[in-house]
């Protein structure tokens, strides 16, 4: 098949790399308002460069790839869904929750699927984990403890733009407990604070946060984040029920050092960027995407999903700003 990628800044690149390496994609289509991203691309992967996404759209692509800015997505999610052509979108949706209902109510009833990019579904403990769950192996579960500590800050201008640490980096521990569990968040306190660089507390944010989410089914879910982890990039969970307790995340490349005698473990170098730690996770996902542009899979995370992780960020970051308990429902109606 041939994939068309909107967007070939960081993740955008990985992506081209991801799709040029799979045998169900034959060729590339890219654009890039950056010529020099474009011309790099099409280098190193042998793809079609084309100058705007409307060409992008004209060129015969079978499916699209938007890893374009944030304020972009939803016009290029309306774009491909228009022209017929199935659409993998990273997250968000769109810049505010608004701007996300919107473009779920205009895709509305068109046959036309969308996948949001949330890689941590594809990963190998992840998904080894929801099996447990829904096994009933763990038994009942009465707690899960979900982590993601970034190993240093992004920079200024991303910080400023990203809509605050809930909605940027904790939105993936919300969207895989609820992925894990099968349950949804019905209620939410989160507090937060400011340690390290100034320009993340100048823009409002905090860069160490934590939040206590409860599930409909009354499990209580631990979320701990932050934009400072000098030991690496620390992605984990916890899931603990009354039968047994599982853990994602206890590999040799864990960013933690025991100070216990005479352990060894973690013994690897530790993971130190998204990237090295969810290399097959992405490979997967892109995969799927090429199986729900073959029709023979539906959306392994659609819209409606995004948004749901979506509505928790909104409720931490006003629980954080008024220092209270905010349910899912008043974030919803607001």
């Amino acid at each position: 098949m041939r994939i068309g990628i909107l967007g070939l800044g960081r993740i955008g690149a990985l992506h081209a790399e991801t799709l040029s390496g799979l045998d169900a994609v034959e060729s590339l289509v890219v654009t890039d308002p950056f010529a020099d991203a474009a011309k790099a691309a099409a280098e190193r992967f042998g793809a079609e460069v084309v100058d705007s996404p409307e060409a992008l759209l004209a060129a015969g692509v079978d499916g699209i790839v938007v890893a374009a800015a944030t304020d972009a997505h939803p016009a290029l999610i309306l774009a491909g869904v228009e022209a017929g052509i199935p659409v993998f979108c990273e997250k968000p949706v769109a810049r505010t929750m608004s701007e996300g209902v919107e473009v779920l109510k205009a895709v509305q009833g068109k046959d036309v699927p969308i996948q949001i990019g949330y890689n941590r579904r594809f990963d190998t403990g992840f998904v080894n984990a929801r099996a447990a769950v829904q096994s009933g192996e763990l038994g009942t579960l009465h707690t899960v403890r979900s982590t993601t500590l970034d190993p240093a800050p992004p920079p200024a201008a991303y910080i400023a733009a990203s809509g605050g640490i809930f909605r940027d980096c904790s939105v993936h521990d919300f969207d895989i407990i609820r992925w894990v569990t099968g349950r949804e968040v019905t209620e939410v306190y989160a507090v937060g604070g400011n340690r390290g660089a100034d320009f993340i507390k100048e823009a409002g944010d905090a860069d160490t946060t934590g939040a206590i989410l409860t599930l409909d089914d009354g499990t209580i879910a631990v979320v701990s984040n932050s934009r400072h982890n000098a030991r690496g990039y620390d992605v984990r969970m916890e899931i603990h029920g009354f039968k047994d307790s599982i853990a994602v995340g206890l590999e040799d490349k864990l960013p933690l050092r025991s100070v216990e005698p005479g352990v060894t473990f973690p013994a690897g170098t530790p993971h130190d960027f998204f990237m090295d730690r969810f290399t097959e996770a992405y490979r997967a996902e892109l995969t799927a995407f090429t199986e729900v542009v073959a029709g023979t899979r539906p959306s392994p995370c659609t819209i409606e999903d995004a948004l749901e992780a979506g509505w928790i960020a909104d409720a931490c970051t006003l629980s954080l700003h008024e220092h209270r308990p905010v349910t899912i429902e008043e974030v919803r109606q607001a």
